[in-house]
């Protein structure tokens, strides 16, 4: 009886001391929480009871599902529902296992959740990247944290602003919103919603966006992306790129800042606001080099030009030109060139006064040798000296498409003008007719600044591969290694120090960032565009005269259309396989057999050079093929010029006058001025004519060397002799509205006939014999326009004369 009591005295005793060591351990694990999920402490300098529930540890490292939670000093206390807290103060360090660590001043942590909420001088380091803010909410399960009322982070070499964020930790993606800046070496970007990559660097954007380049380039998109690491842009909603006073718009953009490329698709624009060149399309390429652009898919160009007769507007009074949108380098080139016009409107003027004191000394001389002249009036102003009187002027708009448009800025001194040597008197004429004036003239198209002959296609891939400019290597993407996790006290481990002063002069200063940030609310880039294609489409004013001397650095735009070119004007149209045009002396070349209408008249020729002076027409040059077509009123009849060469000069718009030089041949169809019956038909070869014409109506006619002329009674003119060798009338290729331009194209059996270069009226009959009349062949053409009012028949005519001259021979 005595072993069993001791056995069971002993028995009692040894649960009583188990229960006691049970009572005494810290902290006590709820039943609640599974093992192995409960937070830990690891290490301390000391701990303390505050309460049953509340345990406060100094310098402790607290360990809960792999994340570290070290502090000067802590404490643990657990619900009774099971739930463990964890509140912190001073050197508040959080270590994850993927490496990534938390800085903070103050820690509330809540181990079920897993969620922790850190409080002034925040800095989360991860790999490259680094946030800070005064307010993180971090899980560390998850790795997503967020800050609200702002806060940066930094990655590589980007760093960005907000009042709102979150970061996801696995995939390195940043969700920024409200008064977002990123800056980069590259741009500047202004969003109110972002999202960013920090291992690839790329910019997703929801909303209006500015993108400011360092070069002066600018971007603006409502969706899309950008990587700041490269400059590349892909935007798909309301896009905008500016560089200096070029726009480019369209439904897509890409952009790239290394290359120095913009690309636009559908219902592209282009504006250069400098040049007054204004262009749009389906597709348009942009390079930065030499502010090129190439565009095809109905590509269309507009020039507003001044289309008066009587305009003699100062096209020095005004400034066209939006200075808002230049660079500082045009700016200063700008003003440069209005200086240096000004400065020749002060010489002009001081020669006309000069002019006009020498007048007056020879008027003054003349009457004292003749005091008789001083009872003669003298007029009240001297027609000579007097300015011309300012009308209003008319404004019109020019419209040009082709395939394919390509258009860049040069240095004025690669440009080769082309001197045709044109003379108003008409120059001397060669003494061998058959000579072709044109080949002495130099029309190397090919010299260096034009790139007629150059292919659009290839043009702009030659300029991105400078050889001056070396490659840049692809950059590539480290990958980040995942530091290994001590378990020893991350305080006494190597960290980055936490400078407070630090981490607030940066909040302050990005908080005055955000504040004075212009954040885009969706409204600028119409206005932009508006205003740029304002000034854009208004009548270019500047005087543009080749032979004025440039500066070395001086540039200017040329044109280059290819196939199927075609140009719309109110009171004229063309076409032609290619033009090119140069703006520093207003200078077109049509090639490629072109076609010129203009009310009832057409010329061609192989090419023709028009040349626009002070906004108005003022030479133009038929070579080579060159004929003149006019429709003689309402008939199928038509007045013809050809030649070699044709010379054109015009005063007010007009032609003023007509050399035909080389083969030279007239048919003319003379009407009664009353009964607007044709009476006759003249017919002249010579090897020149001169045509002086006033008010439209010809004026002088002269015939110059080997003159061979008749006379047709209109009864005897036939299908034989009522052309010229070498006609054709083509109405069906002449645009008739912007809209019928845009649609239609050459017709393929557009062919003008060589000329042999003889003059024996024998051959160029044979020759007309054998082929198909070409008038008649027009009627037959279901594609043109019924004559309202055709010819008489011999019969008819011959009824009218005699007629008339029953009434006039009583």
């Amino acid at each position: 009886m005595y072993i069993f009591a001791l056995v069971r005295y002993l028995i009692l005793l040894f649960l009583s001391i188990i229960c006691l060591a049970s009572y005494g351990q810290i902290p006590v694990t709820p039943q609640a929480q599974p093992a192995g999920n409960e937070l830990r402490l690891l290490s301390s300098s000391s701990v303390k009871a505050i309460n049953q529930k509340i345990f406060r540890a100094y310098n402790a490292l607290y360990e809960h599902k792999g994340s570290r939670l070290a502090a000067d000093s802590g404490d643990y206390y657990k619900e009774e529902d099971g739930r463990e807290y964890f509140k912190a103060k001073g050197n508040i360090i959080i270590t994850q296992p993927s490496g990534t660590v938390i800085f903070g001043d103050d820690l509330f942590y809540d181990a079920a959740a897993q969620q922790a909420t850190l409080l002034y001088n925040v800095r989360m380091i991860d790999g490259e990247t680094t946030l800070t803010t005064n307010h993180l909410t971090y899980n560390t399960g998850s790795q997503r944290g967020s800050y609200r009322n702002g806060g940066r982070i930094i990655g590589r070499q980007d760093t960005i602003t907000s009042r709102n964020a979150y970061y996801f930790e696995t995939t390195k993606d940043a969700y920024f919103r409200n008064k977002v800046v990123v800056r980069s070496p590259g741009a500047i970007i202004y969003t109110d919603s972002l999202q960013y990559n920090t291992m690839y660097r790329d910019a997703f954007f929801f909303g209006p966006t500015n993108i400011n380049g360092r070069k002066g380039e600018k971007l603006y998109t409502e969706r899309g992306k950008y990587n700041t690491a490269f400059g590349v842009a892909k935007f798909n909603k309301n896009n905008l790129y500016t560089e200096g006073s070029r726009f480019l718009k369209g439904d897509s953009l890409f952009y790239d800042r290394e290359k120095g490329i913009g690309e636009a698709f559908r219902n592209v624009v282009f504006v250069d606001t400098l040049d007054k060149f204004y262009a749009n399309g389906e597709y348009g390429k942009y390079l930065e080099a030499d502010q090129s652009i190439l565009m095809h898919t109905d590509p269309l160009i507009k020039y507003v030009v001044q289309s008066d007769s009587t305009g003699n507007a100062d096209s020095t009074a005004t400034d066209t030109i939006d200075r808002a949108n230049l660079s500082p380098k045009e700016i200063r080139q700008l003003e440069r060139d209005q200086e240096k016009l000004a400065k020749e409107k002060e010489k002009a003027e001081k020669e006309r006064l000069k002019a006009a004191e020498k007048l007056e000394k020879e008027r003054q001389k003349e009457l004292a040798k003749n005091p008789e002249l001083k009872t003669i009036e003298p007029p009240k102003q001297d027609s000579i000296l007097a300015p011309t009187a300012k009308t209003n002027t008319r404004i019109d708009t020019a419209y040009m498409t082709a395939d394919t448009i390509f258009s860049k800025v040069i240095l004025v001194r690669d440009y080769k003008p082309l001197d045709l040597k044109l003379d108003r008197s008409g120059g001397k004429l060669q003494e061998d007719t058959d000579v072709d004036y044109g080949d002495e003239e130099d029309m190397d198209f090919n010299a260096a600044g034009d790139s007629i002959q150059e292919n659009p296609q290839t043009a702009g891939e030659k300029i991105l591969q400078d050889p001056k400019k070396p490659t840049t290597p692809a950059k590539t993407v480290q990958k980040k290694t995942t530091p290994k996790v001590s378990n020893s006290n991350p305080s006494t481990q190597n960290t980055v120090a936490v400078d407070p002063k630090q981490i607030q002069a940066i909040s302050k200063a990005d908080s005055i960032l955000r504040r004075n940030a212009v954040i885009p609310t969706g409204n600028e880039p119409d206005s932009l565009m508006k205003k740029a294609m304002n000034s854009a489409l208004k009548a270019d004013t500047t005087v543009k005269d080749s032979t004025v001397m440039f500066s070395d650095t001086a540039r200017t735009r040329i044109v280059n259309a290819y196939n199927n070119v075609r140009v719309f004007k109110s009171d004229l149209q063309a076409v032609a396989d290619s033009v090119y045009y140069g703006m520093v002396d207003s200078m077109f070349r049509f090639m490629g057999k072109p076609m010129i209408w203009s009310d009832g008249s057409q010329i061609s020729a192989d090419t023709i050079f028009m040349q626009i002076k002070n906004n108005k027409m003022d030479n133009a040059l038929l070579k080579e093929n060159a004929f003149m077509v006019n429709a003689v009123l309402d008939t199928v009849k038509f007045n013809q010029l050809k030649g070699r060469k044709i010379v054109a000069f015009f005063a007010n718009n007009n032609i003023e006058r007509l050399f035909v030089t080389g083969n030279a041949e007239a048919l003319v169809f003379n009407a009664d001025d009353k009964t607007k019956i044709i009476k006759e038909m003249f017919h002249d070869r010579c090897s020149r004519i001169k045509i002086r014409m006033v008010d439209r109506k010809i004026n002088d006619y002269v015939s110059e060397r080997k003159v061979d002329q008749k006379l047709y009674p209109f009864k005897l003119v036939t299908q034989e002799n009522e052309v010229l060798p070498g006609f054709i009338w083509k109405p069906q290729d002449r645009p008739k509205s912007v809209e019928d331009m845009m649609n239609r194209k050459r017709s393929k059996e557009t062919v003008v006939p060589d000329q042999n270069g003889k003059d024996d009226p024998e051959q160029n009959s044979s020759d007309q014999n054998s082929k198909e009349n070409p008038i008649q062949k027009s009627i037959e053409n279901p594609t043109q326009k019924k004559v309202e009012n055709p010819v008489q028949t011999k019969k008819e005519v011959e009824n009218l004369e005699e007629e008339q001259n029953s009434s006039t021979n009583p």
